[in-house]
């Protein structure tokens, strides 16, 4: 098994890591909400905008499921992955699972700063609902 899964709140540098990653070991790259874009022909946000949230992450598991597959490669997951149905127990099954682990304060502060339409979970919520929702989703993975 030569797949390595980067796991962790959006913002915290799956793929700036996973693409460095990729390129030392001459692995293929791929971050997971690009591979659905391309797929569905629409933003991520496009996506939730019209299909909601329950079946955005059934697509995305249908995805990691294919995407899962590739051999010698490095997958940047959506932030929210690990947590919905069996996504954790698969990439751990597929290859090596790393967590990439920032504080809800360095979260909060990057995603304030670099704040953009491509995150529809924090559309119009401060640093305080960015930490609630970190430690939600903190406890299920």
């Amino acid at each position: 098994m030569n797949r390595i899964f980067l796991i962790g709140y959006m913002g915290s540098g799956k793929t700036t890591v996973g693409q460095l990653l990729a390129e030392k070991l001459g692995y293929t790259f791929l971050d997971m909400d690009t591979y659905i874009e391309g797929k569905m022909f629409k933003s991520v946000s496009q996506i939730f905008a019209e299909l909601g949230e329950e079946q955005f992450r059934l697509l995305e598991q249908r995805s990691l499921h294919e995407i899962g597959e590739i051999e010698n490669v490095v997958i940047a997951t959506g932030g929210g992955a690990p947590c919905f149905y069996d996504n954790m127990e698969y990439m751990n099954r597929m290859g090596t699972t790393i967590y990439l682990k920032l504080s809800p304060v360095e979260l909060s502060e990057r995603l304030e700063t670099f704040r953009t339409n491509k995150r529809p979970l924090l559309a119009n919520r401060k640093g305080g609902r960015i930490a609630t929702i970190y430690h939600r989703r903190v406890g299920k993975a």
